[in-house]
């Protein structure tokens, strides 16, 4: 049962209503403050994980081919073009605050990316479809309240309705995660634990404005943590012991 999942879009929708009803009554202390709170958490979600793994050098070497492949096929670039289009769809049917303005258009793309492709949410979704732990997205959903609070105040009600395009997602991530959990080692989980937990914690300085860490580009090191790490468990380890 994807509850995680589900309650984190339950979240949006949440914090996008109150938000809507507050308008712009946060101040920008309040808004900055809350993001370096953010930020902290998403740093304590990644340390949890990364003292998980099994195979240091094969985490490691899946966060630098993962970002080299996120490079090399411009993939934030992809999804930033991706968060635009969805906007545009979501815009013409929920109206917002300033559908005409370019900063809005801006800020709506952030917060579809935010919610819909983080790497927290990417994660999460594969943990609970792989080990049934939702503790990882359910931690985004306190989060995302806040977030999804802070959006709504300046983008209004469409907001909520980026609950949509992300339960899409995250139900498929979870679906494909179940899936392949049967083929996977306790190591191979493990390791992949520990390489989102380094994006979180690349998330974590971005959210913080501390170092901007390419975090979009940073995604396909989860694709490849558990072959990475079967292969590094099966041939390289035998030669070297």
């Amino acid at each position: 049962m994807p509850i995680g999942v589900l309650v984190n879009a339950a979240a949006v929708i949440i914090g996008g209503l109150v938000g809507n009803v507050l308008g712009t009554g946060l101040s920008k202390k309040v808004v900055e403050s809350m993001n370096a709170i953010f930020g902290v958490c998403a740093m304590t979600m990644g340390i949890c994980s990364v003292v998980l793994l099994s195979n240091m050098p094969a985490v490691m070497l899946s966060v630098l081919l993962g970002t080299i492949i996120g490079f090399a096929v411009k993939l934030g670039d992809k999804i930033s073009a991706g968060g635009l289009w969805m906007g545009n769809c979501i815009s013409k049917v929920f109206k917002g605050r300033g559908d005409l303005d370019e900063d809005y258009k801006k800020q709506l793309v952030t917060a579809i990316v935010l919610f819909c492709v983080s790497g927290t949410g990417i994660y999460g979704s594969i943990v609970s479809g792989m080990t049934g732990d939702h503790s990882i997205l359910l931690a985004k959903s306190i989060l995302d309240i806040a977030t999804a609070l802070i959006f709504a105040c300046s983008l209004g009600i469409i907001t909520s309705f980026i609950a949509i395009p992300q339960c899409i997602i995250f139900l498929a991530l979870f679906a494909f995660a179940n899936a392949i959990y049967p083929f996977c080692t306790e190591s191979m989980i493990n390791d992949f634990k520990a390489c989102g937990g380094i994006l979180l914690i690349a998330t974590g300085f971005r959210m913080m404005k501390l170092k901007d860490f390419p975090v979009a580009d940073m995604i396909p090191a989860m694709v490849i943590a558990m072959p990475i790490s079967h292969l590094w468990t099966t041939f390289i380890i035998p030669l070297v012991s």
